[in-house]
């Protein structure tokens, strides 16, 4: 079998091979070579580290083994691509999703893990479980400002492609959040509101 190519980005290849979802790092032409593999080795390191910590808390799919730098070998987590499938969903399942959406994240940032990239085509539902992949944006940090910036990525890419229901999906995503720690969260959605602020202001 040969291997499929599921995504072709600027940082790295992902493809299926035998059953397993493999996270390839790219070289950069660019970079001097000694250089460009410290930095690719530093990178996946981190982004191991992230999904074994998030994989302990919340549906994601947790890294195997790998004797390469570069790689990263993965479970294949068969379902919905939300950016795909939400909008198709009748609404009291799409406000339902998007709580547990909600709860998943919450529980990660709750433990200072920042997702970098949280929209819709980075989340699956499976056999009504939420899986959140692709953390290579991801962070520790778990600063306010990046856990705002992490919601407000989630309520743009709800706004663009599922606009229809984005206010009310927004809404189930927050309960969802709240629930885990509401006076956290308050400090979080008070940071969004800031972020928001400015960005009005660069428009």
């Amino acid at each position: 079998m040969t291997k499929k190519i599921l995504n072709r980005g600027a940082e790295a290849i992902i493809y299926l091979d035998k059953g397993k979802v493999i996270k390839e790092r790219i070289s950069k032409g660019y970079r001097i070579s000694e250089l460009d593999k410290k930095i690719i080795k530093r990178r996946t390191k981190a982004e191991t580290k992230i999904l074994k910590k998030a994989s302990e808390i919340i549906h994601t799919p947790k890294p195997e083994d790998s004797k390469e730098e570069n790689i990263i070998l993965m479970p294949l987590i068969k379902g919905d691509k939300l950016s795909e499938k939400l909008n198709f969903y009748s609404e009291k399942k799409q406000v339902e999703v998007m709580k547990k959406i909600g709860n998943s994240i919450g529980k990660i940032h709750n433990e200072g893990i920042i997702h970098g990239d949280l929209t819709t085509s980075n989340i699956i539902l499976k056999d009504d479980q939420i899986y959140i992949i692709d953390f290579g944006l991801g962070s520790l940090n778990g600063k306010y400002e990046e856990k705002g910036v992490d919601i407000h990525l989630l309520k743009e890419a709800l706004e663009s492609k599922h606009f229809q229901n984005s206010r009310k999906l927004f809404d189930a995503f927050k309960t969802g959040y709240e629930s885990i720690n509401k006076s956290e969260a308050k400090k979080v959605f008070e940071r969004l509101q800031a972020i928001e602020k400015r960005g009005r202001y660069r428009d």
